[in-house]
């Protein structure tokens, strides 16, 4: 099977392309590098990878051809970045994807997997699931709701479109990111050894590994295409629903340190427990790792200098960055000092 992936080097799809290559899939990675190449350094050069630098609004459809299935990752992500301009945020991660999703159809592809988000739910009482009404409450999460609109009807008895909508993920990746709330902890542990907690810390949310969640998707490339066509999944486990200061003490306990925090910020209006039940029901899907696994596994790559915390780790202050370089570049070549 041919599977493109967009958004193929990012946190999540670092991650997913070694693990597809290792599962005998020929992969081509749509992306336009704004974290660099290195973050597939490990993989590039590998006979059945592809490595294309453009954009899933305007790249040529003819990258579409022979193309099996399709893993669409490609997004401005997060809550945060999702806000710096709204309107480019519902221009790439709505209709960009639904761009992708048509040409995958218009293609011959046989599947399309959204990589969506339990962001969502937003502020909801009691546990939800996939028949739970939404309530998306940022720019970010609303962009997610339309396309998952604009994409279902597309599922018919040849092509089949199934969303995934992620549990917080966390854990160790080539494009590290320190800007989730697991990492961001673990981060912030290992260089100051105390935490600052968003108010009030009871606020709950649900986490995925980034290694569960990219095998969460694999599963849906090889399941049969009507147990996955038209569906949705919550991607995550019961178990790993948490409120954040119950969290933070088990990242501590599990690093041997005791918890010193400090509040900050007005109290989390994003608060949601979720069942993912079906996930586990019809997928067989069960998360192998746990937060103190992953507590762990950053702790010592922080000792060890494997990762590091950089600009580019946070991905709001990495696309603003961008921005400003763009507009410096803009202004210079304007003034005709480059031409």
């Amino acid at each position: 099977m041919k599977v493109l992936v967009t958004g193929g080097a990012g946190y999540i799809g670092s991650v997913m392309v070694p693990m597809l290559l290792e599962g005998d899939f020929d992969v081509v990675v749509l992306d336009r590098f704004f974290f660099g190449k290195e973050t597939l350094k490990d993989v590039e050069g590998h006979p059945r990878l592809t490595l294309v630098k453009d954009d899933i609004r305007w790249f040529d459809p003819s990258l579409m051809r022979g193309i099996d299935a399709v893993i669409d990752l490609a997004a401005l992500s997060n809550d945060p970045s999702g806000e710096i301009d709204p309107q480019k945020t519902l221009e790439i991660n709505n209709r960009g994807r639904v761009r992708i999703a048509k040409l995958a159809k218009k293609y011959g592809a046989e599947k399309y997997v959204f990589a969506s988000t339990c962001s969502v739910y937003g502020f909801q009482d009691g546990i939800v699931n996939e028949n739970s009404p939404v309530n998306p409450l940022t720019t970010y999460a609303k962009s997610a709701v339309l396309a998952e609109q604009d994409i279902m009807p597309l599922g018919d008895d040849k092509f089949s479109v199934t969303f995934l909508r992620q549990a917080t993920v966390y854990g160790l990746s080539p494009r590290m990111r320190f800007d989730l709330v697991i990492n961001a902890m673990v981060l912030y542990l290992w260089k100051e050894g105390k935490l600052k907690i968003m108010r009030d810390g009871t606020q709950w949310r649900p986490f995925v590994y980034v290694k569960d969640t990219s095998r969460a998707f694999i599963k849906v490339l090889e399941a049969d295409h009507d147990l996955v066509n038209k569906q949705i999944f919550n991607v995550g486990s019961n178990e790993q629903n948490y409120q954040i200061f119950p969290l933070a003490q088990m990242l501590a306990e599990a690093l041997g340190m005791e918890l010193q925090y400090e509040w900050y910020g007005d109290p989390d209006k994003r608060s949601y427990r979720v069942d993912f039940s079906k996930i586990k029901e019809v997928l067989r899907f069960k998360p192998k790792y746990t937060p103190k696994d992953a507590a762990k596994e950053i702790y010592q790559a922080l000792e060890e200098g494997k990762i590091r915390d950089d600009i580019k780790t946070r991905t709001v202050q990495w696309y603003k960055y961008l921005l400003e370089a763009h507009r410096i570049i803009k202004e210079v070549e304007l003034d005709g000092k480059i031409l």
